[in-house]
């Protein structure tokens, strides 16, 4: 399945001058975020710090849709740096700046320079649940075994 829904973006003013988010590949699944940090002020993330990190925009959503913040991989591999909350998610009905709340796993401080990619953006549609109470769960081979229960 494949497709596209309308999502609006405004560019902040503190974002001006970036590309706004975009997808790097005909197939890839998430647009890359760029920070928006002031050019003579990088961010400078210490190890084991975390750091709120600006995008320089906003986005409105459709009913029905949410976007998923997530690490890119290369800085996860490379520099130990990830998403803080992955995935962070982003309700369709919010309206404020898009941040990052990235941390530094790795041994070295970590410069976040401004118009650098910092995490990627997964636009999905979201089900909502309609909870129901019961007395009592239908029964399955597995029961309430968890945490390692089928394996390792």
């Amino acid at each position: 399945m494949s497709g596209s829904v309308r999502v609006d973006i405004r560019q902040l003013p503190h974002g001006e001058g970036l590309s706004l988010p975009a997808y790097q590949s005909a197939d890839a699944a998430g647009l890359d975020l760029l920070a928006a940090v002031p050019e003579d002020a990088p961010l400078i993330l210490a190890p084991g710090k975390h750091a709120m990190v600006p995008t320089g925009f906003a986005i409105g959503l459709p009913p029905g849709f949410e976007a998923q913040v997530r690490p890119r991989s290369g800085l996860a591999a490379k520099h130990g740096v990830t998403v803080l909350n992955s995935p962070g998610t982003i309700d369709a009905d919010y309206r404020g700046e898009i941040n990052v709340i990235l941390i530094n796993h790795g041994e070295a401080p970590f410069a976040i320079r401004r118009g650098e990619r910092i995490a990627q953006m997964v636009i999905a549609p979201v089900v909502q649940a309609q909870l129901m109470p019961v007395v009592a769960l239908t029964s399955t081979e597995r029961g309430s075994g968890g945490f390692g229960s089928t394996g390792r």
